[in-house]
C-alpha cells in the first residue's frame, strides 16, 4: 500500500510541477527550446515513473524501526540546518559540520568523522572553486 501513496504523491506533484512550468512567462529573446521544455521533461519523468510505482507496486516493504526513522529525521534536519547557515558561515565551514556530522552518523568515529568533514569540505571547495573556477558561499574568513 506504500508503494501506491508514493506513486500517487509523486503523480500529484508532476501535476503540480507540470501546471507550475505551463505559468512560466517566455520573454521575446529566448532560445527554441524555451524556459518551459526542461521542467515539462522533468514532470513527464516523473510522472511516469510515478505512475508505473501506483500500478506496479512491489510487495509490502519492511519499514525500518522507530529509532532509526529517528536518525534519518535528524540527518534531514541537519541538512535543513546546513543549507540556512550555509550563507553566513560559509561553504567550507558549513559543509566541514555537516559532512563530519553525517559521516559520524553512517558508522565512524568521532575523530575519523572529523576528519572525513574537512578532507569532503576542502576537497569540493578545490574541486568546484579553485579549478572549476564556481562561486560558492564565501564565509567570514573569505573563503
Amino acid at each position: 500500500m506504500s508503494d501506491r501513496i508514493f506513486g500517487a504523491f509523486g503523480l500529484a506533484l508532476a501535476i503540480f510541477y507540470a501546471f507550475a512550468a505551463s505559468q512560466i512567462q517566455e520573454s521575446f529573446l529566448t532560445d527554441t527550446v524555451g524556459p518551459k521544455a526542461f521542467p515539462y521533461i522533468v514532470a513527464t519523468i516523473l510522472g511516469l515513473a510515478s505512475a508505473y510505482i501506483a500500478l506496479r507496486p512491489d510487495p509490502e516493504p519492511v519499514w525500518p524501526p522507530l529509532g532509526r526513522l529517528v536518525e534519518i529525521g535528524a540527518a534531514v534536519v541537519a541538512l535543513m540546518i546546513y543549507a540556512q547557515v550555509l550563507p553566513e558561515i560559509g561553504f567550507v565551514i558549513a559543509t566541514a559540520f555537516a559532512a563530519a556530522y553525517l559521516s559520524w552518523r553512517l558508522g565512524s568515529k568521532p575523530l575519523s568523522a572529523i576528519i572525513a568533514g574537512i578532507s569532503i569540505s576542502v576537497g569540493i571547495y578545490i574541486v568546484f572553486h579553485l579549478i572549476l573556477g564556481l562561486s560558492l558561499a564565501r564565509g567570514p574568513f573569505g573563503f
